[in-house]
């Protein structure tokens, strides 16, 4: 019958010794055969060892720009011709108003298309063709 009085804990498991003298069976070599690498303190090869072949962070070349992540500035870019929905004023508050939102903390005004209306842009960039072409068609320009 089963019941709490049966009940013991599980006997618990010798640990190994090893290098304890050749009669206790793990003497000598201490379970680790004889020579090579892997019987050597030390001898396991590196996270990144790939077989003796050129390994992958050696193989990619050393230059591949500079990428100042924490502290470089993304731009949201919005083309002149865009600009024409917009009545009076074009600000940051209506480019987020109609969908003009994307991977970037700051808008850049680029000089793509035509200005038909007479506008007051406000953005952190402009192009120089963009200047050009908002104060061609009497509008202004305000920097954030």
């Amino acid at each position: 019958m089963f019941d709490l009085k049966s009940l013991k804990p599980k006997p618990k498991k010798k640990r190994k010794r090893v290098g304890r003298g050749t009669s206790s069976g793990h003497g000598k070599t201490s379970c680790r055969g004889h020579k090579g690498q892997k019987s050597r303190s030390g001898g396991t090869k590196g996270a990144r060892f790939e077989g003796g072949q050129t390994p992958f962070y050696r193989r990619l070349p050393k230059k591949r720009g500079f990428k100042n992540y924490p502290f470089r500035v993304v731009y949201i870019p919005i083309n002149v011709e865009k600009l024409n929905k917009f009545d009076g004023e074009a600000g940051l508050s209506q480019f987020e108003a109609s969908g003009f939102s994307g991977h970037g903390d700051r808008v850049k005004i680029l000089g793509n298309g035509k200005l038909e209306k007479s506008l007051i842009v406000t953005a952190h960039a402009f192009s120089k063709k963009a200047k050009e072409i908002i104060e061609k068609a009497g509008g202004k320009i305000v920097k954030c």
